[in-house]
């Protein structure tokens, strides 16, 4: 499956999971893709909404950024999914 912009859910380049800059965007709405909703870490429901525990607080989620611990993810709905099937995963380990 390839990585998609968090903003406008299209397919984005696979030269993006290369290397992305802080001037990189989506090319179909314009987003920001060095931002905080396309990184690995990021996660609605963690702590400052990231689980990356020493980067530092950024408020504006879908603006570029210049966190140190940024890796490129594709867009939330990975993360989103990669929760579900860990819960649906639990759920079914302790059905009886």
């Amino acid at each position: 499956m390839s990585a998609q912009c968090y903003k406008c859910r299209k397919p984005l380049s696979d030269a993006f999971k290369v290397m992305i800059s802080r001037s990189d965007t989506c090319h179909h709405c314009m987003a920001d893709l060095r931002c905080c909703k396309m990184c690995q870490f990021y996660d609605p429901n963690a702590y400052n909404e990231c689980r990356e525990s020493n980067a530092d607080r950024i408020v504006e989620k879908e603006k570029a950024n210049f966190c140190d611990y940024y890796k490129f993810g594709g867009s939330a709905d990975d993360a989103n999914k990669q929760r579900q099937d860990a819960l649906a995963k639990a759920a079914a380990l302790f059905k009886k």
